[in-house]
């Protein structure tokens, strides 16, 4: 029976997070997810990094500032992934005093430290300015502040990767399906891979780290031998996006007031698109595959067109998703009011710890793997000393601007929408993707919208992709692009091609086990 010091149920960015960290102090690792790497909340998420400035209104300073702090090391870390990106603020009558949401701002700029980007202005809307384009008339004032787009799905995924090279075993479509404390201190954990024909497999484990997400409580309820009943409770927040052509020019976003007082944004999403989002509704139950509801996408269109010049219509989306945040339950019964801090649960009955991980986001993640490990240290006295936060993802190391012009340069003869779309995606790991390309022929199959067979099958073989979708809506969005044609001969390629690659892979970790 294999044994790690510490098994993660769930790979969404949290348990990713924590699997990086613990490799790299030394400790041996297995990773549990029941489908793809973060495809069930993480890769759903608004894409952005940010300290949440209407975190401000409920006096969440410390979150804030937590999530500033975090924002400014993930853009050293992850030059790849991470997008400064300026947020125009259209002041209307029925919002805070100006004066008022320009000391927020001030404040918003300072409370994390100030410098990593620029100070929030107040600007003109009525002077014929870019910022005002796509803006109905009338609006004379506003403010423009900086915040951070990230790719979370490609976070989720590198982080992985990271975790892997330091010596994690990474398990993807593999189910926990519960554990057993022994009298020895240690679990016994039973797991669940797709395709076993039902029969579970067991690994040994001193510590656990439940970071199932929405799942967090459910994986309580599958561990014999009895935890603390008292819990906390997750509330389940169902937050929806659309995808429409691109609203406006320019690479900047809009954080725009409803009249129920929650905020919508409109941002730049891969050149052609604007993505809008996003909605807080209740969940009742957990869901791999939750989807936008119509009144959810009636809300987001009639959010964005109390703005726009130009109103958007149903038939202009092109894509709609949904993703479950897994929100701690403090009490509040509207979901926007909710805290998106994370509470860490600790129960050590037995001496045989297991800490289940309620609420948290995007941005927060390296931070809270942090504590995830302290809370554990006194079970790993070997443990080594916090070092995720200098210490680049994959594809983020070195001098970034100048790899930048270095791989655009050595790779000009290719094709520029397949360069730029490596670039975007891995980051200098490009380079080594690009190793033995010496003309267009060598990246294989043009399969549109910047994918390339060499690409595909780096995503089978090194990053987990088990469906064409994997490769099409989350380590890529190329689907977006593409025709239902294009999308129909991908999704054929990968079905005759995913199990001789995924072969591929699975011998190669043995030999390297």
């Amino acid at each position: 029976m294999q044994a790690y010091d510490l098994l993660i149920v769930g790979g969404g960015i949290n348990g990713a997070a924590v699997a990086r960290d613990a490799a790299g102090r030394g400790l041996s690792v297995c990773l549990l997810d029941a489908g793809d790497p973060g495809g069930a909340t993480s890769w759903a998420s608004s894409k952005l990094i940010h300290g949440g400035l209407r975190y401000l209104e409920q006096y969440a300073f410390g979150l804030v500032r937590e999530s500033l702090q975090e924002r400014a090391t993930l853009m050293r870390i992850a030059p790849h992934l991470t997008r400064p990106c300026r947020f125009v603020l259209p002041h209307t009558p029925e919002q805070r005093p100006a004066w008022m949401i320009q000391l927020g701002l001030w404040l918003y700029d300072h409370i994390g430290g100030s410098g990593a980007l620029p100070a929030a202005t107040r600007i003109r809307l009525d002077d014929g300015s870019e910022w005002a384009a796509p803006l109905k008339p009338g609006y004379q004032q506003g403010f423009v502040y900086f915040d951070v787009q990230v790719d979370d799905a490609r976070l989720v995924i590198l982080t992985l990767r990271d975790a892997e090279a330091r010596g994690a075993d990474i398990l993807t479509h593999a189910r926990f399906v519960g554990a057993q404390r022994e009298v020895d201190g240690d679990w016994v954990c039973r797991v669940q891979s797709n395709g076993s024909n039902g029969n579970d497999t067991q690994v040994r484990a001193k510590a656990i780290v439940n970071a199932a997400g929405p799942w967090v409580a459910k994986v309580l309820d599958t561990l014999d031998g009895g935890h603390n009943s008292s819990h906390p409770q997750v509330q389940l927040v169902r937050g929806s996006h659309i995808v429409v052509p691109r609203c406006h020019a320019g690479d900047h976003a809009y954080t725009l007031q409803n009249d129920d007082g929650r905020v919508i944004f409109l941002l730049p999403f891969h050149t052609h698109w604007t993505l809008i989002g996003t909605t807080d509704v209740r969940a009742d139950a957990p869901s791999p595959s939750p989807e936008a509801s119509e009144a959810e996408v009636a809300y987001l269109l009639r959010a964005a067109n109390r703005y726009l010049a130009q109103p958007l219509s149903e038939a202009d989306i092109v894509w709609r998703f949904a993703g479950l945040r897994p929100l701690y339950d403090d009490g509040k019964a509207n979901p926007s009011r909710v805290t998106r801090d994370y509470k860490l649960v600790l129960d050590a009955a037995q001496d045989t710890p297991l800490l289940s991980i309620f609420g948290g986001k995007l941005t927060t993640h390296r931070h809270l793997a942090e504590e995830v490990l302290h809370t554990l240290s006194q079970w790993f006295p070997h443990l080594g000393t916090p070092w995720t936060a200098g210490t680049p993802l994959p594809g983020g190391d070195g001098d970034f601007t100048a790899a930048t012009a270095e791989f655009f340069q050595a790779f000009h003869h290719l094709p520029g929408i397949i360069v730029e779309g490596l670039w975007a995606r891995h980051g200098t790991l490009a380079f080594g993707l690009l190793e033995n390309v010496n003309s267009s022929a060598d990246l294989g199959r043009d399969f549109g919208a910047g994918l390339c067979e060499l690409e595909a099958i780096h995503f089978i073989r090194n990053e987990w992709a088990h469906s064409a979708d994997d490769i099409l809506w989350r380590r890529t969005k190329a689907g977006l692009a593409m025709s239902a044609q294009q999308q129909q001969d991908f999704a054929q390629w990968f079905a005759e091609n995913h199990p001789q690659h995924q072969q591929h892979r699975n011998t190669e970790n043995k030999a390297s086990a």
